[in-house]
């Protein structure tokens, strides 16, 4: 199965934040408005083939391998924060130099793709985030400073000897995948450890992630900074969930009557990552949001 339907396939290319080498590929279809699309944490941007291989009919379609991520450089002594991936795509967009632009993400990327359009609210026609919420309410972590400091000082220091996970082959590091999502099918966990894996010297593989993309910073979450953030964002909004994820409902919890215009699809059957686990249904969400004015 080709999981993009488009044509040959995405092209790659690189751009640069903060003096890093970033990378993106781009489906085609420059000649249609802009849409990106933004990986959540430990993934990469071919994740999206399926998604993209629908939506190049109507859109100009790229997706960014976030730093740390994919074909990306790693940033060193970098904390990997929020304020930095926004800052990637805002010289993403930029390198580009096309405006307005529709935007979806995924988990750490839907929280990317909100937090941009709260600051950018002028440049962005739709957003769309699966799962891109944060944490749950009653899973913030309030602990004091000192606390917050020095677990993440230990953390640290920790992963200074953590090594790679290595695999002997493909399908051992796609049976890992399938370990950690049951709802992906053979074929796609394979897909998406193709283009997430590289392969040492030694003839092993390795995730092509970072590490240190796993920990955050010992800075408190600012829910208020956040819900501003979403406040400001004046396009439409979809926010997605799949009903067996670990993501709780933002209907119910109250997150969303921080967004004065969205629209809310729980997509059954699905966990955390809705695009894989139900595609169909999550391309029949996404496309009525996209197509309604």
């Amino acid at each position: 199965m080709a999981f993009f339907s488009g044509g040959s396939g995405p092209t790659s290319h690189t751009f640069f934040s903060q003096r890093l080498r970033l990378n993106y590929v781009d489906y085609g279809s420059a000649d249609k408005p802009l849409m990106v699309l933004v990986h959540g944490s430990r993934d990469h941007a071919r994740n999206w083939d399926a998604v993209a291989g629908r939506l190049v009919k109507d859109f100009h379609v790229v997706a960014p391998d976030l730093r740390g991520h994919g074909d990306s450089a790693w940033a060193v002594g970098s904390p990997y924060a929020m304020s930095e991936y926004v800052l990637d795509l805002t010289q993403l967009l930029g390198h580009i130099g096309k405006t307005p632009v529709t935007l979806l993400g995924h988990s750490l990327g839907g929280a990317v793709v909100l937090n941009y359009a709260g600051v950018y609210p002028e440049t962005v026609s739709k957003v769309a985030a699966i799962e891109g919420l944060g944490p749950p309410p009653e899973l913030i972590n309030n602990d004091p400073v000192d606390k917050r400091m020095d677990n993440w000082i230990e953390e640290m220091q920790g992963m200074a000897s953590r090594q790679p996970r290595q695999y002997a082959t493909i399908e051992e590091a796609a049976g890992r995948m399938l370990e950690a999502n049951p709802h992906l099918t053979k074929e796609l966990a394979e897909h998406l450890t193709v283009h997430g894996t590289m392969r040492t010297e030694a003839g092993s593989y390795v995730w092509k992630f970072d590490n240190y993309v796993r920990a955050w910073g010992p800075q408190k979450y600012d829910y208020e900074a956040v819900t501003r953030l979403w406040s400001r964002i004046d396009c439409p909004a979809l926010l997605v969930r799949g009903s067996e994820s670990w993501a709780s409902n933002p209907e119910e919890d109250g997150r969303a009557t921080h967004f004065s215009n969205y629209s809310y699809a729980e997509v059954e059957g699905a966990a955390h990552w809705v695009h894989h686990d139900r595609f169909e249904e999550f391309m029949e969400a996404l496309e009525s949001f996209l197509s309604t004015p």
